[in-house]
């Protein structure tokens, strides 16, 4: 007698093949889990999903193991956008920089969802230091960028002189709420860690801290944590260098804009704005040593210029901007940060170089926000929440959040500014 039941025996095979297809996905399910989780934790209650990102590198792998591939280029050039909106300095303060964010209109004031459709948002750097915020703004940009790429907006962020200064082990500027944000990340990635290392389908995750000395002359006990996770996370390579700040341009052109975040000299451009972007993208990743290239350092770098932004408008080298756009075609203005404007967004040499650093960060001068629109490729005006504004020009409760500039103030004896060191 024929057994019926043989052709069921025949297809366990295939069924079985599938179970064991979907258990090897098992280790990679959790291991997204798990980064999910720490984000959520860390980032203050965001889902910042992981991504396949081709600009992100697996830290560590440079420690004694092979060199690590150059990662794809960074586009420094951008056509005129339809609405670009550039803002200074953040300096760990959360709460100034989705005030910034609101006044713009690209974010939701409820939900802080990107609400800016096609529009391009410019950070000029300095998003660390001064504050305690400056893990959950590094979050918060990077869930902006994904959110508006969606709706075909873009979100571009730069150095400035403090990414440097913290890639390169420098945590002169500092605060204790930021080393206990980042002693709290520490926490919480080595968490991940362990939990990832029960999974026998994956690679044994690398220790954040391989390297890391265990203290520091002059460095009280209390903060020794705290100067650790922030040499772990954000040296080269480091879990949130490479993750978030290998993002950032060093130099941007949009349209007849040029963004930097201290200034630029015919000697930087030269040299290519292209090769700096590349060559501070590869320090970043871990490829080119523990310090960053020459032009980020000293009084003439890229972060720290301040040439174009003195106080005194006729103290302001502009033969020097004149010349400098004038080799970078169609450039007509330069847009720079790192010295604080304390009457606001302003522009000096013709308004050819516009200073968008109003110190808004509660560890700078508490400034109140302000953000600069760009229009087409010349259109700009100020977006402020000064409230003096208003009552002076008698605006309505609409207008006084726009101020025609940034010529506004009087070039003669020039806006005066607050100078913050580094």
């Amino acid at each position: 007698m024929e057994d019926d039941s043989a052709p069921p025996a025949a297809a366990a095979p295939a069924k079985e093949s599938s179970s064991s297809s979907a258990c090897k996905d098992v280790p990679n399910l959790l291991s997204s889990f798990v980064d999910t989780f720490v984000d959520f934790t860390v980032s203050g209650g965001l889902f910042l999903l992981h991504q396949n990102d081709q600009n992100a590198l697996p830290h560590h792998r440079n420690l004694g193991g092979d060199p690590l591939p150059s990662p794809p280029p960074l586009q420094t050039y951008y056509p005129p956008q339809d609405r670009l909106i550039a803002i200074g300095d953040l300096h760990g303060d959360l709460e100034k920089t989705k005030e910034s964010l609101r006044l713009a209109k690209l974010i939701d004031p409820e939900s802080g969802k990107w609400v800016g459709g096609s529009s391009t948002l410019v950070q000029i750097g300095d998003v660390l230091d001064r504050g305690g915020d400056e893990l959950k703004i590094l979050y918060y940009l990077e869930k902006l960028r994904r959110e508006a790429a969606r709706c075909g907006g873009t979100v571009i962020t730069m150095h400035g002189n403090h990414e440097i200064m913290n890639v390169e082990g420098d945590f002169r500027y500092v605060t204790h709420k930021g080393l206990d944000e980042f002693r709290g990340w520490a926490d919480w990635y080595c968490v991940g860690n362990r939990m990832k290392s029960l999974c026998k389908g994956l690679e044994q995750p690398k220790d954040p801290f391989d390297g890391v000395p265990l203290g520091f002359k002059n460095v009280k006990e209390e903060f020794v944590d705290g100067f650790r996770a922030r040499i772990a996370a954000l040296r080269p390579n480091g879990p949130i260098s490479s993750r978030f700040l290998s993002k950032n341009l060093t130099v941007l052109v949009v349209g007849d804009s040029v963004f930097v975040h201290g200034g630029l000299l015919a000697a930087h451009v030269s040299y290519g704005l292209e090769k700096i972007n590349a060559e501070v993208r590869d320090w970043v990743h871990g490829l080119k040593g523990r310090f960053a290239p020459e032009y980020c350092h000293g009084r003439n770098a890229v972060v720290w210029l301040r040439n174009f932004s003195h106080e005194f408008a006729e103290k302001c080298d502009c033969s020097a901007l004149e010349h400098v756009l004038s080799t970078i075609p169609g450039a007509k203005r330069m847009i720079m940060g790192h010295t604080i404007q304390e009457f606001g967004i302003n522009g000096v040499c013709e308004e050819r170089a516009i200073r968008i650093d109003v110190g808004m960060s509660k560890g700078c001068i508490n400034g109140l926000p302000e953000v600069l629109e760009i229009n087409g490729n010349s259109g700009m005006r100020i977006l402020t929440s000064n409230p003096l504004y208003e009552k002076k020009k008698n605006r309505s409760p609409v207008e006084s959040e726009r101020r025609p500039g940034p010529g506004f103030l009087p070039q003669e004896h020039g806006p005066k500014q607050v100078e913050v060191k580094a």
